[in-house]
């Protein structure tokens, strides 16, 4: 192959089936000076199948600024790859302040696309593909998992979230006291022999879980639909009317607030045209 610019290559490697790295993934690999990985042992796995023997370093979180001190004199004249222990990097993994620092120096850094987890999880999941919305892993702290479950169930496009097997039904409880009906692809093991997708609603997802139909081992990629927003009506004489006869059974605010329900007219708007209606 041509000549390899020395910098950072950013390179994608399999989320399960070892087959699906690209050509152009082996020949970075095979040319680098060195590898960046998550975890050595599981990398080995792969690099040992594609007959590759490099120096590797480990970089996590907590390492990661000393990673970048440690390698700083071979940023400019090495062909260093960046991986993780499955698909992108960066993507809920550890690389962001690396390649930042790169950008910084302006120092050559690219990315070899390959395989992950979101785009398959999408495609298999049986729900909208036209709009979607990655929020990374599910937090272990009770009330940023809250956070999360909140923000998720009002998102209008498709929400994508990773999931480990102890947190799924936690997970899908905070999900269910939003919306117990709203449809989810459940994906574990893509790419493998034992791929599977269980696509259900909520509710019916918990009850899998409880009857042992859903092994819990591992991290799952969750696909939850995106909230249906009624269409918003117009103050039409329809509304008014409609209005009228709710302010003779209901306060001000309360027929506001079920006029705001049953219309999607904001609330400002339709205050307004009862409190006209109420003084006439």
């Amino acid at each position: 192959m041509a000549d390899l610019k020395k910098g950072l290559y950013i390179v994608s490697t399999p989320i399960g089936n070892l087959d699906d790295i690209t050509i152009r993934a082996i020949n970075i690999l095979k040319e680098s000076n060195f590898i960046i990985c998550e975890n050595p042992k599981h990398s080995l796995k792969l690099l040992n199948k594609l007959g590759i023997k490099k120096k590797l370093f480990s970089i996590h979180d907590y390492n990661e600024e000393n990673l970048i001190k440690r390698i700083e004199k071979f940023q400019i004249n090495s062909i260093i790859a960046l991986i993780s222990d499955s698909g992108s990097p960066l993507i809920s993994d550890p690389g962001f302040k690396l390649v930042n620092n790169y950008i910084q120096k302006n120092i050559f850094v690219t990315s070899i696309p390959g395989a992950s987890s979101i785009i398959p999880s999408i495609q298999l999941s049986g729900l909208s593909v036209s709009n979607f919305t990655f929020f990374g892993f599910v937090p272990k702290g009770k009330s940023t998992s809250e956070a999360l479950a909140e923000k998720v169930i009002k998102t209008e496009s498709t929400s994508i979230v990773f999931v480990s097997g102890k947190n799924l039904f936690d997970f899908l409880n905070l999900i269910a006291k939003h919306n117990l009906d709203a449809n989810l692809g459940v994906c574990k093991e893509l790419t493998k022999l034992n791929e599977v997708i269980f696509r259900d609603t909520v509710g019916n997802i918990q009850k899998k879980i409880l009857n042992k139909e859903i092994n819990l081992k591992g991290e799952f990629v969750l696909v939850i639909e995106g909230v249906k927003t009624k269409p918003k009506q117009s103050l039409d004489i329809s509304v008014e009317n409609k209005t009228k006869r709710l302010l003779e059974k209901f306060t001000l605010t309360e027929a506001v607030e079920i006029v705001h329900k049953l219309t999607n007219i904001s609330k400002k708007e339709v205050y307004k045209m009862a409190l006209k209606l109420k003084n006439d």
